[in-house]
């Protein structure tokens, strides 16, 4: 039986679980054995794979608890536990950036330019560097995009003023942009971080 794409896009993995699981141990759908077999060793990975998701997990939270560095960038709006520690595992040494739009650039987070008769134009972002990273910023500027409505801080004024004339994806990569400059500051400069000294927002 063809499954269309369109139907499809709902699922979920618990979805999936769910399914893999009442196929491989009811008797009612006419299926073979070795169909059956194959669904019930997807269904014992599967298992296996949230057993090991677990374990990294934990590893990670007990990373970030433990890590000066990891609890200092994570008080920005948008830098979760994952995302602070595969920050600060991927960065080591600190010297190889001059500043925080060094570092944004290595993360792909700066507009393209190209020059044509005396006049430089922006595209989309070189998306170079670590694309996981690079992931990693966008879904927190997201999520932090999802909060903002109402507020009434630099940040939020800023993100408002931006969705009245960009596409959400655009507003959510420029403030992955600014995050990645704001990390750099208490990243290389080993301080504490404080909202007052954001990059600027206006």
């Amino acid at each position: 039986m063809a499954v269309s794409t369109a139907a499809t896009r709902g699922l979920t993995h618990d979805h999936i679980r769910r399914a893999l699981g009442e196929i491989s141990d009811s008797n009612k759908y006419a299926f073979g054995d070795i169909f059956i077999d194959m669904l019930r060793d997807m269904r014992d990975e599967l298992a296996e794979l949230d057993s090991r998701l677990v374990g990294y997990n934990r590893r990670i939270k007990t990373l970030f608890r433990s890590n000066e560095m990891c609890q200092r960038i994570s008080r920005i709006e948008g830098v979760g536990p994952i995302t602070a520690t595969a920050l600060v595992a991927a960065i080591g040494d600190k010297s190889c950036f001059k500043n925080g739009r060094q570092f944004a650039a290595w993360l792909g987070l700066v507009p393209k330019q190209h020059s044509s008769g005396g006049k430089a134009r922006l595209f989309g972002i070189s998306k170079r560097g670590d694309r996981y990273l690079r992931t990693l910023l966008i879904h927190g500027a997201r999520a932090v995009l999802s909060r903002a409505a109402g507020k009434t801080d630099a940040r939020s004024q800023w993100i408002g003023r931006m969705r009245e004339r960009r596409h959400p994806n655009v507003v959510a990569v420029a403030l992955a942009n600014k995050n990645a400059r704001i990390i750099w500051s208490p990243l290389s400069k080993d301080q504490e971080y404080r909202p007052a000294h954001e990059v600027s927002f206006s």
